[in-house]
């Protein structure tokens, strides 16, 4: 395994790095007094800067830095962009800022990938550009989409047309009033073997039949201006040419998908951890209790080396599943990847409640370490649930020996 990271991604870092610094940490307060707190989705907007901050951005060249593909991005490969992922991760903020954000870093891949020029055209040039936004449409509310053939969604060819009919939830970003497009994934050859049944289909927002029932909340949270939404497709009725790649390959789409993303979410994580880890420790150094600093009392010092141990592993393995992923492709990455999405996760977790219960009352009303619990809490059911990767590292692990 070589960790070694090119030239042009050391650059980018220490650029990535200096711009959150300097521009992106400083205007987070700014951000929060932007942004329209409401439960009224459709009242949302987006905080002036944001774009101020993605056209600063975009002009010092650190734009859509998730894309290896030169003609689109910034051709960094999965391990160079793992450590800018992890640096982005320390701000909720900064992935927008970058151009960088879930899910329009998933469905960009998609479109670089299998999507035709006319679907690049319309839909990956305005997304690659910052101009729209973007959504997933995949999990729905009536089954276990733990396992993705149970899927009920359909997505029928009748002439030249395809026909989606379904319910689908923890579709995120669909609440920005910037996102355009959904990509959906449906049933559209039930008889098929289970892996070749579904296909996924680019989805404008104003298509008839598509309607946002609610936005759902994450521990009690929004997650405005974004969202993560209900949405319901009643007979919404498309040209045919908007199915990715053809009908059939929806499957093979979402393996596609899944791999880069995991280490996109997981870097994110561990930038996360290391700032609540951050947090955590100053609070220890600088609070007194019982006459002494709490890194003095009970078994804090235990608690601040667990979580840097673990922040260290969990950083290791996921750049492990960075070079696996380029050098051997998704399938050969398959258990570094399932092992990552487990780990990071729960790693965030356990320094984000650490660092909580270490500020006491005040860790409970801290906005930054709720939002950070709630996103780790999130992670864990995200793109597949701790319990479904376990099995597939313990799958692929057993095999060895049958």
């Amino acid at each position: 395994m070589d960790f070694d990271h090119s030239e042009r991604a050391q650059l980018v870092m220490e650029q990535v790095k200096r711009f959150i610094d300097q521009r992106v940490l400083p205007n987070e307060q700014t951000y929060q007094d932007q942004l329209v707190h409401t439960d009224d989705w459709q009242a949302w907007q987006i905080p002036p800067i944001v774009e101020e901050l993605k056209a600063e951005a975009r002009s010092l060249g650190l734009w859509n830095l998730f894309l290896p593909d030169e003609e689109y991005g910034a051709g960094l490969d999965n391990r160079d962009y793992a450590p800018v992922a992890e640096l982005t991760g320390r701000s909720f903020l900064a992935p927008e800022v970058f151009n960088c954000a879930a899910p329009d870093t998933g469905n960009a891949e998609v479109l670089v990938q299998y999507g035709s020029d006319r679907q690049k055209e319309q839909w990956l040039v305005p997304l690659l550009d910052g101009e729209i936004r973007s959504g997933f449409a995949m999990t729905e509310p009536a089954v276990a989409s733990s396992d993705a053939t149970n899927m009920k969604a359909t997505a029928v060819l009748e002439g030249d047309e395809v026909v989606l009919n379904g319910q689908k939830w923890w579709t995120s970003g669909a609440g920005d009033p910037r996102c355009r497009f959904l990509i959906f994934m449906g049933v559209t050859e039930p008889q098929a073997d289970r892996h070749q049944r579904h296909s996924m289909v680019v989805v404008p927002m104003d298509s008839p039949g598509l309607r946002i029932l609610r936005m759902l909340p994450v521990l009690g949270h929004l997650g405005e201006p974004h969202g993560h939404a209900e949405i319901l497709f009643d007979d919404v009725r498309l040209p045919a040419d908007h199915i990715i790649a053809g009908p059939g390959r929806g499957f093979e789409i979402a393996q596609g998908r899944l791999g880069p993303g995991r280490i996109h979410h997981c870097m994110r994580a561990i930038g996360a951890a290391e700032r609540a880890l951050e947090r955590l420790c100053r609070r220890a150094v600088d609070r007194i209790a019982f006459g002494k600093p709490l890194m003095n009392l009970g078994g804090n010092r235990d608690v601040i080396a667990e979580s840097r141990m673990a922040i260290d592993q969990a950083r290791l393995l996921t750049l492990k599943a960075a070079w696996e992923l380029d050098t051997s492709g998704t399938f050969g990455a398959l258990v570094d990847i399932s092992a990552i999405k487990v780990v990071a996760p729960n790693v965030l977790q356990r320094v984000v409640d650490a660092a909580i219960q270490i500020h006491g009352g005040e860790g409970l009303a801290d906005a930054e370490l709720s939002y950070l619990l709630g996103m780790a809490r999130a992670l864990r059911l995200a793109d597949g649930p701790d319990e479904v990767h376990r099995a597939m590292v313990a799958r692929l692990e057993l095999g060895k020996y049958q």
